[in-house]
């Protein structure tokens, strides 16, 4: 009786989640078939419907048949392709991984097959398609074995976004160098890097499509295997499967997936990541949708439809002569980064702390004289740096400038060498300041600026200054700055306030806004013409180069307010970053304090970007390495932090001025380089 009163219930529930399956699917089917069809009649020629009608069944003329065929179709069948293998890619890495973040962006994925491309470019040995798919799939699959290595598989969305962001940072900053030092043989390979599926001819389709549908059959084959990994690493031993096998074999397809995809078009940002959120909501209500060989078609034409419904709205929207020139890629990281926004509200983090840090207690000896040698390494720094550069300079002709006696070589060569010296060092100690505060006030030994997006705020608005008005001075510069940091800092700390600022809100928030701003960025630099997109380029890698006194001038002050504050507010910076309940109890308005510390960290960080740029790690590695040398009292963190910063970051100025004299790199790509392997350390360290 039991047997047969169940099997009714069961077999109807069966059908009525396959009948949901089918009409979920033929839903995504038509909707990417009308996109496709919207999308083959925009562009800037002046063929419509009808043209289109006429050209795929042969009586159109010459003209218009060459746009059809040559241009459109292609286009579309690229971002058809490219939407189906990211979405599939970014399903199949977050089933193994157990991480909804886990996509081709946040695992470096694209940041590697983009440097592996970089330095083949610059050899200047010219690949055919396939064989340059090979060094992006070698690159990319690098960059997700070192994050996934140091997140560690299904251990937390944090850890995992760190990693990713942190190692996509220092990869882009060594490749950034690449185009900087290599113009010629990388021109357009910025360009390329934001991502476009305008294709002419169907050859890169041709020959990228077998490698997706190989990694496609791939995965369908050990479907069954993830679909045992969601049970547990144990349950699924039980089951006979080979956990860590599966799990490699799922990342190197994934990899395969998205270098296919990278090498047709570019790094296309984030679909990865949000054709498999599409999904989940629709597995909630049709259980076939929950098995992975299921789900990664869904995903797929998720994916297509992200690419293609980006595509089209551009077009639609902007008009056609300028959403020629606005890549694919912008518009699918910035509904990327407001998605990664709305999922930090809900996702919870399962890592715990990051690299906790025992309570060190150091003796007043050992401050003074950490203090005392930081002091003595800054002179040697400031020295070697206002001496060396393209023209070596000895001390006896800095006295004479200093006195007005120097020859005009010699006075040339110090009026434009100081300046930037001086901005090194005061945005060096502005950052660590900066990063000193967030990491006290968020009790978030990994907050800085940049991972914030407090930096990538201010980057923006003084990116849109410079390109828009490309007269504008530096106070002017700072003030834009400001403004695009109090927004994007307003958006973050206001959204990772519920909770108590909880590590896994704060971070997430912070990565989305950093990389929505990457992404307006990248578009201000497309649109706007070579000597303005040269100038914004050059200002993002961090570069001193031909800042003068008054540039320097709101930096300095606004330091010299900051240090103040900090240091006479040492206590209740203590008292902060100690707990909740602590500060309360001895009577300290702890919303109010927070925010003030905020606010100040915000006005820091920012007139330190107007000066000199995007600077990252700053803000982070400067704070630890201070707490490691002097404990965690913020009267002795705060002034060896800050000697550590200006130390820092005029060592990365002079290195990129010498190193490789006469050309010259960055500070911002110096301390990336530079900061990244200590970073990815403190990350292992909290593994461990």
């Amino acid at each position: 009786m039991a047997v047969t009163a169940s099997t009714p219930a069961t077999r109807p529930s069966a059908a009525a989640s396959r009948t949901g399956a089918a009409t979920a699917v033929a839903a995504l089917v038509l909707l990417v078939a009308g996109l496709a069809l919207v999308d083959i009649t925009q562009g800037t020629a002046a063929v419509g419907a009808p043209e289109v009608w006429k050209a795929l069944t042969g009586r159109a003329d010459t003209a218009d048949a060459s746009v059809v065929i040559s241009s459109r179709l292609p286009r579309v069948a690229a971002g058809l392709l490219v939407g189906a293998v990211l979405g599939m890619a970014g399903a199949a890495l977050q089933a193994v991984s157990r991480n909804v973040l886990a996509s081709p962006d946040t695992l470096a994925v694209n940041a590697g097959s983009y440097l592996a491309l970089g330095l083949v470019t610059v050899t200047g040995v010219s690949l055919p398609l396939l064989a340059s798919s090979g060094v992006a799939f070698v690159g990319g699959l690098a960059a997700a074995g070192v994050v996934l290595g140091l997140s560690g598989l299904g251990a937390g969305t944090v850890r995992l976004v760190l990693a990713g962001s942190s190692l996509t940072l220092g990869l882009t900053a060594v490749t950034e160098g690449l185009l900087l030092l290599f113009p010629r043989q990388t021109e357009g390979l910025y360009q390329w890097n934001q991502g476009s599926i305008s294709q002419n001819g169907f050859d890169g389709v041709l020959q990228t499509a077998p490698i997706a549908v190989v990694g496609l059959v791939g995965l369908l084959l050990v479907a069954r295997r993830v679909d045992a990994l969601a049970l547990g690493d144990d349950a699924a031993r039980g089951l006979g499967v080979p956990v860590r096998a599966t799990r490699i074999t799922v990342v190197v397809l994934a990899a395969l997936l998205s270098a296919a995809a990278v090498t047709l078009a570019g790094p296309i940002g984030f679909v990865g990541l949000c054709a498999p959120a599409l999904v989940r909501p629709l597995a909630r209500r049709v259980h076939a949708f929950t098995r992975t060989r299921a789900s990664l078609p869904v995903a797929g034409l998720a994916g297509a439809v992200l690419v293609l419904g980006s595509d089209v709205l551009l077009r639609a929207v902007v008009p056609a002569d300028v959403a020629v020139a606005v890549p694919t890629g912008v518009a699918t990281s910035v509904a990327g980064a407001v998605l990664l926004i709305v999922m930090a509200a809900r996702v919870r983090d399962t890592s715990g702390a990051t690299a906790a840090e025992r309570l060190h207690i150091r003796s007043r000896a050992v401050f003074l004289t950490t203090t005392a040698v930081l002091v003595v390494v800054l002179v040697g720094v400031t020295i070697a740096a206002v001496l060396m550069g393209d023209s070596k300079l000895l001390l006896g002709d800095v006295v004479n400038w200093v006195q007005g006696r120097a020859g005009r070589t010699v006075g040339f060569v110090l009026d434009t060498r100081v300046p930037r010296v001086l901005a090194a060092l005061l945005a060096g100690a502005a950052l660590a300041l900066a990063g000193t505060l967030i990491q006290a006030v968020t009790r978030n030994p990994l907050a800085e600026p940049a991972t914030l997006g407090v930096s990538g705020g201010a980057s923006l608005g003084a990116v849109l200054l410079v390109t828009t008005v490309p007269l504008a001075g530096s106070w002017s510069v700072a003030g834009a700055a400001f403004a695009g940091a109090a927004i994007s800092s307003v958006v973050v700390f206001g959204l990772a306030a519920r909770g108590g600022f909880q590590q896994n809100r704060l971070v997430l928030v912070g990565f989305g806004i950093a990389t929505g701003t990457s992404a307006l960025i990248s578009l201000l630099i497309v649109l706007t013409d070579p000597f303005n997109a040269t100038k914004a380029l050059t200002w993002l890698s961090g570069s001193t180069y031909g800042r003068t006194l008054p540039d320097v001038a709101p930096l300095a002050a606004v330091l010299a307010v900051g240090v103040s504050v900090a240091v006479l507010r040492c206590t209740e910076l203590d008292l902060v970053s100690l707990d909740e309940d602590t500060p309360r109890l001895l009577g300290l308005d702890l919303t109010r304090g927070r925010l003030a510390f905020l606010v100040l960290s915000v006005l820091v960080s920012a007139t330190a970007v107007a000066a000199a740029g995007l600077i990252g790690f700053v803000g982070l590695v400067a704070p630890h390495a201070a707490r490691a040398l002097v404990g965690r009292r913020h009267a002795r963190v705060v002034p060896v932090s800050v000697l550590l910063g200006a130390v820092l970051v005029c060592t990365a100025d002079l290195l990129g001025r010498t190193v490789i004299a006469p050309a010259q790199l960055g500070a911002g790509l110096m301390t990336a380089v530079i900061g990244t392997p200590y970073f990815l350390h403190l990350l292992m360290r909290g593994r461990r």
